[in-house]
């Protein structure tokens, strides 16, 4: 494996983490496998840390310019997110026509792939490191669901969901919108990797001499429009297994269920798995704090282990009540409160009832009324040309801080 991979569920440590990035460095090497990433992704996912604070750690330390390639990196993530807040679940759907039909991809992804057995080591590596992590750098996600997509003719739906799945960093808008990307649903072509630039950027363990993918560019793009997947002849290695995905997790501390009673009265701030940094400064003492995993969410994206043992390990340093319910049973209950607050996020919105006030969390760019359908547009509107010359030319910047 290119690296070993260890996210703490703590502020401290997701504050640390935003401390030791070198800007620099990661401009020059964040497409290698073993580059200076900013390991930042669990702490932006989960709410530990937002894109602003990210910037702010870093600046107190280096300053770096609007122009600078970990700002354009966090804009993606702050892009995508504005895609989510105007689309909905229309991420979920392709946003235009891809290289070919959705219908000519298939729903299902083979067993070879999910047991790291297609015989091409920088797939069956990167999956294993998925399991093995629940993290995989964001130039080997691209070649994975470049493989997935353009070779084995999987629809990116597919791949996405098993992918978010997985990953401790789950993210519906960077995860869904980047595997569009690389399809070509959300990008004018699609994404496409050899044997060549995966020697270039990865480990010796993830070279692929000889495999499907040691072709041209130019040879890559047929396969992609041909309907037909390319034969395959799994590896005989014994399978990798994958990890069990989960509605519910034993590892949850202190769940119980709604209790209007324990609220009565009482003005009460909703922490939930998007909202795990510190408590507002302004929140006042005898606020109490209930955690909320909403049931339903649930049930449609199951959770591996790791992942609930990272939210239940800060869930428990924020509060010691954790309701696990249905957004009708937590409605019934909050009717109790004198008043309901938590910070805002497209994760857990649809779960919210309409009483309860959100606050949208701190962000590096403004928040645009109108949609932008492509991210240079994006871009120029909230960081015009006069503060930043980037131009969004970077194929290995669409999975940004993954």
């Amino acid at each position: 494996m290119a690296a070993s991979f260890d996210f703490p569920a703590t502020l401290a440590a997701a504050r640390a983490a935003a401390a030791a990035v070198r800007p620099d460095d990661y401009a020059r090497s964040r497409n290698f496998l073993d580059g200076a990433v900013t390991r930042q992704s669990p702490y932006l996912t989960h709410g530990l840390l937002s894109t602003a604070e990210i910037l702010r750690r870093v600046q107190a330390r280096q300053t770096v310019s609007a122009h600078h390639k970990l700002v354009f990196e966090l804009g993606w993530r702050e892009y995508y997110r504005h895609v989510w807040a105007h689309r909905g679940t229309g991420i979920l759907q392709s946003l235009h026509p891809g290289v070919l039909p959705d219908d000519a991809y298939s729903p299902s992804l083979p067993s070879d792939i999910r047991e790291a057995r297609t015989g091409i080591p920088v797939i069956d590596e990167t999956v294993r490191t998925l399991y093995a992590h629940g993290y995989i750098h964001n130039h080997a996600r691209m070649w994975l669901a470049s493989y997935v997509i353009h070779l084995r003719k999987i629809h990116w739906r597919t791949g996405a969901d098993w992918l978010y799945a997985h990953l401790l960093d789950g993210d519906l808008a960077s995860n869904h919108l980047s595997w569009q990307w690389v399809a070509g649903t959300s990008s004018p072509k699609p994404y496409l990797f050899n044997a060549e630039n995966v020697a270039r950027y990865a480990p010796p363990p993830y070279h692929s001499p000889g495999t499907v993918i040691d072709t041209s560019y130019a040879d890559l793009d047929t396969l992609a429009r041909e309907t037909s997947p390319i034969p395959t002849a799994p590896s005989a290695l014994s399978a990798t297994v994958e990890p069990t995905r989960y509605h519910e997790s034993n590892l949850l501390e202190n769940v119980s269920s709604p209790d209007p009673e324990l609220i009565r009265n009482r003005s009460v701030w909703l922490v939930h798995p998007w909202s795990l940094g510190a408590l507002p400064e302004a929140l006042s003492t005898d606020v109490i704090v209930i955690a909320y995993l909403p049931q339903e969410f649930h049930a449609l994206w199951p959770w591996s282990d790791r992942r609930w043992a990272f939210v239940s390990e800060r869930l428990t340093a924020l509060t010691p009540h954790t309701w696990f319910t249905d957004t009708a049973s937590l409605a019934s209950a909050l009717t109790s409160a004198r008043t309901v607050q938590t910070w805002a996020d497209p994760h857990i919105d649809p779960w919210l009832p309409s009483t309860v006030q959100r606050q949208n969390p701190e962000t590096i760019f403004p928040l645009l009324a109108s949609r932008c359908d492509s991210f240079s547009r994006w871009w120029h509107q909230v960081n015009p040309p006069t503060a930043s010359r980037t131009q969004p030319s970077d194929p290995a910047s669409q999975l940004s801080l993954l």
